[in-house]
């Protein structure tokens, strides 16, 4: 088990630094599923795309998506198609990516 999942996010503000590649690529061990997008050679952002039965299914698991967002207080980007849920993240009060990122990423393994 992750240990992410034990974590709650953390509100970051301005000022914070965002994670430097080696610190995301730790992280990232942990969430093997997830692609970091680079920008600059710095980590930007996490994605990860499911696939399903059909729309319903979907929308179904972005909802479940939604309700964790909420609960976290860190909210992604999402992608809803049919059969497909497109899921994004980063920090963007920073500029890029927090841990925060990886622990909703783990969190959001965990529902699928």
């Amino acid at each position: 088990m992750s240990e992410l999942l034990s974590k709650k996010c953390i509100p970051c503000e301005g000022g914070t630094l965002p994670l430097s590649p080696e610190q995301a690529a730790e992280l990232h061990t942990q969430i093997p599923d997830w692609q970091i997008a680079e920008e600059g050679g710095m980590p930007k952002k996490i994605t990860r795309s499911w696939k399903f039965a059909d729309f319903a299914e979907a929308l179904a698991f972005a909802n479940k998506v939604g309700a964790l967002a909420e609960e976290e207080g860190h909210h992604p980007d999402l992608l809803v198609s049919w059969g497909k849920v497109g899921v994004e993240l980063s920090t963007h009060s920073i500029g890029g990516l927090s841990e925060n990122d990886f622990i909703i990423a783990a969190k959001i393994d965990a529902l699928s």
